[in-house]
């Protein structure tokens, strides 16, 4: 089939899949993208549609994260969190449904503007790909140390980083030999599910099940749909005033320059910024969230494609994160020696590829949400169950180990997950402190053990 064919049709699948995970509230970016993303290159796609795929994933689920969020009170992910001050004021006053298209046409917008501009910063940096590459153990082993530093567990984040690698070599040396070979999808899958796995155990277990316990049912009260528009697209610059829409534009392009800073944190500094510039609470709340979802989709468009076209190697927390699967899945992509879609693709395939992505999503996720988003979550809610949705993609975990090295790498990815989610929930060791130190594990124990 035609590159641009494969790469159209699994943009469409992925922003049909994607929109529907949108709307389950709760839902970790890193645990549903890279077992999706994986599998889409395991199964032999393109690197041009395996782009396409993620890129249409990115925004499609970052749209319709908004819904619970706005309607709900429930963050859809973790980058929605920040919002939810502003998103629980608009319910109060009765208008979650304004809050909602304020989020969504912010986030469509802030994702075109971050590719053209993420790219060609991506292109500026990528002079210095070489050196990265050459001293990619130590860079990983820094950033693991910076990470964490700027994590909620902080102190203990960093002490733990040498028991942290010492834990991966040991899991690694064991499954070299029995099975002849590393693993390496078996312990970033683990990571990835972590801290869903352990509320799972969490609930098995006689002492901890109190912790998570509910003793009655949460109850949600959603605003009636009210359409202020003709047709099925909307417009979203008629959705924003010309003020929020220069805001969107503003900080989209300011996010759209960095990479190595958390989503979430700049999602929160730039709602605080330009929160702090707006008079009247309704103004206010409206300004934030359409910049806060705009940020949130032109950091994670910024940080997938600058260490992708830049350096090959993973030096972002979406990176290390949802886009893990574009940089590390062996025996396809591969970041030592660095042979991904940084070797495989030129500039203007990303810009061709990551466009095209958007433009699907947009078309299935934006409308969808701007027309339907009450009917949908109510659906959800009542339909949908959420363990279920869990059980699916740790199914699809089981599935995508046992390929890599069978029944050894099952049992790594779960040991692998069970002391990251442990190390997660209790202590605050972050998910992107785990992606560093794992990449980081061989330099950090051959430089201080000499092994």
């Amino acid at each position: 089939m035609n590159v641009l064919l494969l790469a159209i049709l699994l943009a469409i699948v992925a922003g049909v899949i994607f929109t529907l995970i949108g709307l389950i509230s709760g839902s970790d970016e890193t645990a549903v993208m890279v077992p999706a993303t994986l599998i889409v290159v395991l199964l032999g796609a393109p690197p041009e549609a395996v782009f396409a795929f993620f890129m249409s994933a990115v925004l499609a689920k970052h749209l319709t994260h908004a819904i619970p969020t706005a309607l709900m009170g429930v963050p859809g992910d973790t980058t929605a969190a920040p919002m939810l001050e502003h998103a629980n004021f608009m319910r109060r006053i009765g208008l979650p449904h304004i809050a909602l298209r304020k989020m969504i046409s912010g986030g469509i917008i802030g994702a075109f503007i971050a590719l053209p501009i993420a790219l060609l910063f991506a292109v500026f940096l990528s002079q210095f790909g070489t050196f990265f590459q050459d001293n990619a153990g130590i860079i990983f082993t820094l950033a693991a140390v910076l990470i964490g530093y700027v994590s909620k567990g902080r102190w203990v984040s960093i002490l733990l980083i040498v028991p942290l690698a010492l834990i991966i070599q040991g899991l690694n040396l064991v499954s070299t030999s029995i099975l002849g070979s590393g693993l390496s999808i078996s312990f970033f899958l683990g990571i990835a599910i972590g801290p869903m796995l352990t509320d799972i155990l969490l609930a098995t277990s006689r002492s901890a099940r109190p912790n998570i316990e509910r003793t009655k049912k949460n109850e949600y009260k959603l605003a009636p749909e009210q359409k202020s528009w003709s047709g099925y697209f909307p417009n979203p610059f008629k959705v924003l005033t010309k003020k929020q829409t220069a805001v969107v534009g503003g900080t989209s392009f300011l996010s759209s320059l960095t990479f190595a800073l958390s989503p979430v944190g700049m999602t929160s500094l730039m709602g605080e910024i330009v929160g702090s510039r707006v008079k009247g609470q309704y103004k206010k709340s409206t300004t934030s969230l359409a910049t806060m979802n705009a940020v949130t989709e032109s950091t994670y468009v910024a940080e997938t494609l600058i260490p992708l076209i830049a350096f090959g190697i993973p030096l972002s927390p979406v990176a290390i994160g949802p886009a893990q699967a574009l940089f590390n899945a062996p025996p396809v992509y591969t970041t030592e020696p660095v042979h991904n879609l940084h070797t495989l693709m030129v500039p203007m395939d990303f810009f061709i590829y990551g466009l095209i992505g958007l433009i699907v999503a947009s078309i299935i996720a934006y409308p969808f949400s701007m027309n339907y988003a009450r009917k949908a979550t109510v659906l959800v809610l009542k339909r949908i169950n959420q363990e279920a949705i869990i059980a699916m993609f740790i199914g699809i975990v089981c599935l995508l180990a046992f390929y890599e090295g069978g029944l050894v790498a099952v049992f790594v990815t779960f040991a692998m997950a069970m002391v990251g989610g442990m190390l997660n929930r209790f202590l605050g060791v972050g998910v992107g402190v785990q992606f560093m130190v794992f990449y980081g594990s061989s330099w950090i124990i051959s430089t201080l053990l000499g092994l």
